[in-house]
């Protein structure tokens, strides 16, 4: 008995020493291999899976015209989309302008009583550079229709007009607008990719300006590891068909909004930053996500600071795909879990 408590004791205590001397760990070697379309989706989200990379992730443009010809080539193509999207989805939308940041207000057909008073602000995706104007609407108007709330979408500034820190900036600015009429018990905050870091970073000033936080939020897939720390930006490396590679367009993208800020200031990467108190938040992120492991890792560190924190992954999705095609059941089911959390946490 006292040897086999002996070999016991060595077997769980040699480990630890061997790890502690040991050189650091080799990484592992994977074969190639070919990934097939899972059948376990439904037949619109295998469709999108099945595309092929996405064109020119790795030619990102070099000059800030190139970057801005870009971004107006994007809001060229999505706004005929608002309108059918907006007939689908029974919202109307109105551009505004709040307190001189440019925005749109997104009104439903029908809202309940219980969302009357409730209003969700949205901050866009597109790594920081990407999706201006109508562009900025689809997932604002998934929210609106499915949740049948209220949504301000915030048309943030982006390079080349301004840099770092302006699209957090114009955030905070229609944030403490709705605070002058709006209970803060009663506000959302959501946003995907730069939209989801953005979310995360307005909650972190908003605790360094001592302004009362939201009743809850929805940081999606968000960018909280701009130096590209984490398991999935290896794992999905040529996976994911929209991000692709973590060294791709969107790195690019995020460094010439940094402007050479360091990438790992808390509000460019928020994984860093103290989110002890932040509000009841839900993260939502697909297996083939390059972002998966900034959006897991994010939702373990709320945890671990005692914040209220769902996490929702969805099969076979790369990056922000759950806002893809609002007739996708798939993006139908994200947008309800999203809007179901807001009602369970939002004051009447």
């Amino acid at each position: 008995m006292r040897f086999m408590t002996a070999l016991l004791l060595a077997c769980l205590a040699g480990p630890s020493a061997a790890w502690a001397q040991a050189a650091p760990p080799s990484p592992r070697e994977v074969p190639a291999k070919t990934i097939p379309v899972p059948d376990t989706v439904s037949p619109a989200l295998q469709a999108i899976i099945a595309q092929p990379l996405r064109t020119n992730w790795d030619k990102p443009p070099t000059t800030p015209d190139g970057w801005k010809q870009l971004s107006d080539g994007f809001a060229t193509l999505v706004a005929p989309q608002i309108g059918p999207m907006s007939e689908r989805l029974r919202v109307s939308v109105a551009p505004t302008t709040i307190d001189g940041v440019r925005a749109y207000t997104i009104t439903p057909a029908d809202i309940p009583a219980a969302n009357r008073d409730r209003i969700a602000i949205h901050v866009h995706g597109g790594c920081y550079v990407l999706n201006p104007r109508e562009a900025a609407l689809p997932e604002a108007m998934l929210l609106a229709g499915f949740g049948r709330m209220t949504v301000i979408a915030v048309d943030y500034r982006m390079p080349p007009e301004a840099f770092f820190p302006a699209a957090l900036d114009d955030g905070m600015t229609v944030y403490k607008a709705v605070l002058r009429t709006t209970a803060p018990g009663r506000i959302a905050v959501f946003g995907s990719s730069a939209g989801g870091a953005l979310t995360l970073e307005m909650m972190l000033r908003a605790k360094a300006e001592g302004l009362p936080m939201p009743g809850a939020i929805a940081p999606g897939t968000p960018m909280s590891d701009a130096t590209q720390r984490g398991d999935s930006f290896q794992t999905n490396a040529m996976v994911d068909n929209v991000l692709v590679s973590p060294t791709g367009f969107c790195d690019a993208a995020t460094k010439f909004y940094a402007a050479g800020h360091d990438l790992a200031d808390p509000l460019l990467s928020p994984i860093n930053g103290d989110v002890r108190g932040f509000p009841p938040t839900i993260l939502t992120t697909g297996t083939r996500d390059l972002l998966l492991s900034n959006t897991v890792r994010m939702h373990r560190k709320l945890r671990q600071a005692g914040v209220e924190a769902a996490l929702q992954v969805f099969e076979g999705q790369s990056h922000a795909q759950f806002y893809r095609d609002d007739r996708v059941p798939e993006v139908k089911e994200a947008f309800e879990e999203i809007a179901s959390f807001f009602n369970r946490h939002l004051d009447r």
